[in-house]
């Protein structure tokens, strides 16, 4: 067996132990892309190695989604399948587990109208609410990790041949995975609980109202006084941990929907949808972004924050050292699973339940009741630098450093 083979060997192994977490006699589902067959392939042997019931493998491919938006008449985009939401909503109903493998190609769908991509995402969205509210509440373990591909290479690495673009990219994700370490499961067992530490101390704090500063960024918001800082990994109700994103270095909660005001600016590119939205920012008030601009996507953007009523308000506050192992590749990847895990991120639309105690026992009304957001939506987006401050304020009303120029302050 050749090195690359052992390594993804590895992450198929992360993928299973770590990610998903599945249980003996737990079935799973995979979603994924057929340029990920060889990896899915290993992780469905570690998963029947790992005692599960059995694995379900639902392939998608770029190119035939390219095809459908060029050539589908648009009432096709108002459809989706019934039976498939009704599907997963029932599977995650009796406990199944679910993992995500995803080939991106971030320019996939950077030449079709934004109105068509749009319109389809938002029929997908409003049909697989029901399992996406129960993913985000803590109903289920899951997990999602990212391979490389030929056109994401070449996006990352302009400078260097495609396959050499490729050799890279893998590199640098057996690297960030800590698929490259002796012992990959010890070694994320070792950084959870590095995070937790970090936890620990957000959690006890109890901050009522946060202060980000940094160029083009002067944003606040208010925390519930019930909140709860996640990072690493969650717990289901039925007390699985999982580790949703492979990789991880955040911890996050959620906002008070209504308290945000101020104005924020991005500083890494979001792929969103098979396009590019760069240099944008966005104006608060009362929550709501009243005013926004975008140097690239202007369009993309803006369909997305109209998806629906609470696409426009924060769901998620996440807080990631500028000096972190992705962030000091300074590579910018143009994919939010990895960017995000290097830089503090905002989310418009949903919170997750989980953010706040008991919350995973909470329908959405009160979830909407405890001024959380819940939406159609979850898009994370990069706001961290070199040059962001962050101050919190305790419930006596003193003000105390979190970050300092990007970095945790203790």
């Amino acid at each position: 067996m050749t090195d690359f083979q052992k390594n993804l060997e590895k992450y198929a192994e992360i993928a299973i132990k770590i990610g998903v977490n599945l249980q003996e006699n737990q079935s799973l589902v995979i979603r994924a892309s057929i340029n990920a067959k060889d990896i899915v392939r290993k992780i469905v042997k570690k998963a029947y190695e790992a005692g599960g019931k059995d694995v379900l493998v639902e392939w998608s491919d770029d190119e035939v989604s390219l095809i459908r938006f060029m050539n589908a008449p648009k009432e096709a985009l108002k459809e989706f399948p019934k039976w498939k939401a009704e599907g997963y909503a029932e599977m995650a109903k009796n406990g199944t587990a679910f993992l995500t493998v995803s080939a991106p190609n971030p320019d996939l769908l950077k030449d079709i109208d934004p109105s068509r991509v749009a319109l389809s995402r938002k029929t997908s969205a409003m049909a697989m609410k029901d399992f996406s509210f129960m993913m985000r509440s803590g109903k289920v373990n899951w997990t999602a990790l990212v391979i490389p591909t030929e056109s994401w290479a070449e996006k990352v690495y302009p400078d260097l041949t495609t396959e050499d673009g490729l050799h890279k990219l893998w590199d640098d994700i057996f690297k960030i995975t800590r698929v490259a370490t002796p012992d990959p499961i010890s070694a994320w067992k070792e950084h959870i609980n590095n995070l937790q530490a970090k936890l620990e101390l957000l959690n006890s704090k109890k901050y009522k109202k946060l202060h980000f500063k940094g160029p083009g960024t002067d944003l606040t918001m208010n925390l519930p006084d019930d909140q709860v800082w996640i990072g690493g990994g969650m717990t289901t109700e039925s007390g699985i941990f999982c580790v949703p994103n492979v990789p991880t270095e955040e911890v996050f909660t959620a906002p008070l929907k209504s308290t945000v005001n101020g104005t924020v600016k991005s500083t890494k590119p979001l792929s969103y949808n098979g396009s590019l939205i760069d240099n944008f920012s966005f104006t608060f008030e009362n929550g709501k972004i009243v005013d926004f601009s975008a140097e690239q996507g202007y369009e993309v953007l803006k369909k997305m924050l109209e998806t629906d009523e609470t696409s426009p308000y924060l769901g998620e506050v996440a807080l990631v050292p500028h000096d972190s192992p992705i962030s000091n590749t300074k590579t910018v990847f143009y994919n939010t699973l990895f960017d995000e895990n290097a830089s503090c991120h905002l989310a418009v639309g949903s919170a997750y339940a989980s953010c706040i105690e008991n919350g995973g026992k909470m329908s959405k009304d009160e979830l909407e009741g405890n001024d959380l957001n819940t939406s159609l939506i979850h898009v994370d987006f990069m706001i961290g630098s070199a040059e962001l401050n962050i101050d919190g304020e305790t419930p006596d009303g003193k003000i105390e450093p979190i970050f300092r120029k990007g970095n945790w302050d203790k």
